[in-house]
């Protein structure tokens, strides 16, 4: 984070169970629209929720972060919100003309969690599948997820082995090929895969 980042509102007015879920690319139109790139292909959470908390912009590593002239709100309510081709076109409630939209440029997008919709059976948020143990047939961990990759056909796992920060991390594929199950009450996702696969 640089030192200079622009006032806020206390971390504590951002609900507990907060998720990043995109940031805010440009103005959009002269009333006070913002163009926003989501970080899922599928952009649901942001429509879930009619209040976006907002963060500064994280300075991109070896750059400053230059202040914004104006303090950037710490909530928008959402007037209204639609997807234009990958991005999603919104208006806010105080944001009033296109000068106030630009001030938002670069503000990174937090929802609840409690507000995503509901998944479907076998549907997993991502963000859901982060941190838990990944266990093979035979019993064997194979590592921790550490986060996703999204080949366009479908998602795979980057499991890191535990305790071995300098190992290459596992790239397993989230299909049903691989994955038995994905159990959310133990934290853990038992798969089809080998030790020295």
């Amino acid at each position: 984070m640089a030192a200079a980042s622009p006032p806020s509102a206390p971390e504590a007015d951002v609900p507990a169970d907060a998720i990043e879920v995109g940031r805010i690319t440009d103005a959009w139109g002269i009333k006070g629209g913002f163009r926003v790139q989501p970080y899922a292909k599928d952009p649901q959470a942001l429509f879930s929720s009619r209040r976006w908390y907002l963060r500064p912009a994280e300075p991109r590593p070896g750059q400053p972060l230059k202040p914004p002239s104006t303090p950037l709100p710490p909530l928008l309510r959402i007037q209204q919100a639609r997807e234009q081709g990958d991005d999603i076109v919104a208006t806010a409630h105080d944001i009033a003309d296109r000068n106030a939209a630009e001030a938002l440029r670069g503000a990174r997008i937090f929802v609840p969690r409690s507000s995503f919709p509901t998944a479907g059976t076998d549907e997993f948020y991502w963000v859901d599948l982060i941190g838990l143990q990944v266990r093979n047939r035979q019993g064997d961990v194979l590592g921790t997820v550490r986060g996703l990759l999204d080949t366009g056909a479908h998602s795979v796992l980057q499991v890191q082995p535990d305790g071995e920060p300098d190992a290459p991390e596992r790239l397993i594929p989230f299909v049903d090929a691989y994955i038995d199950r994905v159990d959310l009450q133990t934290r853990c996702i038992e798969v089809d895969w080998g030790l020295d696969f």
